[in-house]
């Protein structure tokens, strides 16, 4: 069974990690002061648990997790929470200097102080490591500087990202508003509806997913199949036709987990979707707009500059964003292409 570490950095990691754990907790019975409700892998032989969770002694279950944040407001909360028990505190990293909402100040000196602590924690938790990467956009952001930190970091860790999924804060903003019915969303809402996404994700790793096993999980499959072959026929969604596209389909026992006095309500099944869309261009566009509304005027740059950063290294990023968003156009505009060429020849 693989063992998988998380990693969350930032305020917003930080947050968002919080929630998540919140999530697993409830999924797997663990109460905040680590104790399980019932021995599983006695029970049932359920454990599952294990890959996110590490027992400690006495039958205490802990997260295997590293924090790290410069300001030392949200590692607290984790400190004195409900659930400070599943966190060790050496594995709650901070120093009591914020970065002030200015990437270089993190990157290139506060940071720095850091970077050792929590590679020496990682170190220790290091089994198998499951790595993903969240990276927010600044439509609902508080910081005016949002723009060149989110096309900064994406710089930075370009190409050293496996996997990376884009969340839309706006976008979860307006599902809380208009389906949630939430009348003023926070970031407690923002982060527990992110929570959620990342449970679906990894529900195929903690928990039993067969398929076909009995006539009702085979009824289930032939439904998904007929809806993914209607969606293929109606060509309701366009596919790039430069490489195979195709549907991956995982059907999960575990019924969905909600927080208590949260926004969803409890259902007995959900569908969690992820997609390599070229739909992402007008996220990096936008980014990219409110980039060089600022960047042309020179505006916070001294900010930056003061920390060690070099002025080439925002033209780099901003370069690498055109980049990238110009290879999810040309993919769009080739697959349209070539679908208007298909019809023509009919």
């Amino acid at each position: 069974m693989p063992k998988c570490i998380s990693i969350h950095a930032g305020h917003a990691g930080v947050q968002i990690g919080n929630a998540c754990w919140e999530i697993y907790c409830l999924e797997h019975d663990i109460r905040h002061n680590g104790q399980m409700l019932s021995d599983k892998t006695i029970v049932g032989g359920d454990d599952s648990f294990n890959i996110f969770f590490s027992e400690a002694g006495a039958g205490k279950h802990v997260s295997r997790a590293v924090f790290a944040d410069l300001e030392s407001t949200v590692i607290d909360e984790l400190h004195t929470g409900i659930c400070h028990h599943l966190f060790h505190h050496e594995q709650l990293i901070t120093v009591k200097e914020d970065a002030a909402n200015i990437y270089a100040h993190g990157h290139y000196t506060i940071g720095k102080e850091i970077i050792d602590l929590v590679l020496d924690q990682i170190q220790k938790l290091a089994d198998q490591v499951f790595r993903a990467s969240w990276f927010s956009t600044a439509s609902v952001s508080t910081a005016v500087v949002e723009p060149y930190n989110s096309i900064l970091t994406t710089h930075a860790t370009l190409e050293h990202s496996d996997c990376a999924f884009m969340v839309d804060n706006e976008a979860i903003y307006n599902i809380c508003i208009r389906n949630l019915n939430t009348e003023c969303p926070t970031y407690t809402n923002l982060h527990r509806l992110i929570g959620q996404v990342v449970s679906s994700i990894t529900a195929s790793l903690r928990f039993d997913g067969a398929l076909n096993v009995d006539l009702t999980e085979f009824q289930m499959n032939l439904d998904v199949n007929a809806a993914i072959a209607t969606i293929k026929i109606k060509r309701t969604i366009q596919f790039v036709d430069w490489c195979p596209t195709g549907f991956k389909v995982g059907i999960n026992y575990q019924p969905p987990t909600m927080v208590p006095g949260g926004d969803l309500a409890k259902v007995q099944q959900a569908v969690c979707m992820l997609s390599n869309t070229t739909a992402i261009a007008e996220s990096w566009a936008h980014l990219d707009y409110k980039f060089g509304l600022m960047y042309a005027k020179n505006a916070f740059v001294h900010w930056y500059l003061c920390e060690g950063m070099e002025e080439g290294e925002f033209s780099e990023a901003h370069e690498d964003m055109v980049a990238l968003e110009k290879i999810y156009e040309e993919a769009g505009v080739d697959s349209v292409e070539g679908e208007g060429e298909e019809v023509g020849e009919e």
